[in-house]
């Protein structure tokens, strides 16, 4: 009875819909152990369930398919930099335009993007990196309408007044998506990703 009211209360949401819920228990788990990815085939296991998974809730397996390249990448960045970041980071970002063409008006859909764009920025594959952040404030833009307190869109803020050089603004930042992570509910139906970007740059 449970299960078929969430899956009611699923349905009704419409757009609204959260990323993180899945009626396939299988996704569902391997949404709540992604930031449990410690390894290049951790990453590569997890993407790999989503990214093969036949399921109606397609949007939601190309978000977190997407997420998981995308973290992968910066795994990649920090742990193996010579490694070919151009072709998961752009993967990422096909991925998530797939979800967004089903989810336009979805907060974690568009700030998802904007890392994503942004990510190209720091892997320096960018032919040019001002468009590429225009391109990244425009999504983090429209997920600022629909999403509070975000611990993603939080370190999005702090990379970009890292990256310009704002050391005080991008401090805040981190500290206050360390605290949103802190204070996310893991069994909430909000994607819950992305622990460890917190003290990786």
């Amino acid at each position: 009875m449970t299960k078929l009211l969430l899956i009611l209360s699923f349905l009704m949401t419409g757009s609204l819909i959260n990323a993180q819920f899945f009626s396939d228990q299988t996704l569902q788990q391997t949404a709540l152990q992604l930031d449990n990815a410690k390894t290049d085939s951790d990453y590569d296991t997890v993407f790999k369930t989503f990214s093969e998974a036949k399921t109606s809730e397609k949007w939601q397996a190309n978000y977190y398919a997407a997420a998981t390249l995308y973290l992968k990448t910066n795994f990649l960045l920090k742990n193996s930099p010579n490694s070919p970041l151009g072709e998961p980071n752009e993967s990422a970002r096909k991925l998530a335009m797939q979800a967004l063409a089903s989810e336009k008006n979805n907060g974690e859909v568009n700030i998802l993007l904007a890392l994503i764009h942004f990510q190209k920025i720091r892997i320096k594959t960018a032919a040019d990196p001002q468009k590429e952040l225009k391109t990244a404030t425009g999504f983090m833009a429209k997920a600022e309408t629909t999403l509070k307190n975000n611990p993603r869109l939080s370190f999005l803020k702090a990379e970009i007044a890292e990256k310009q050089g704002n050391k005080t603004e991008a401090i805040k930042f981190y500290k206050k998506a360390a605290k949103e992570f802190e204070t996310s509910d893991p069994s909430s139906a909000s994607p819950n990703w992305g622990r460890q970007l917190i003290g990786t740059n």
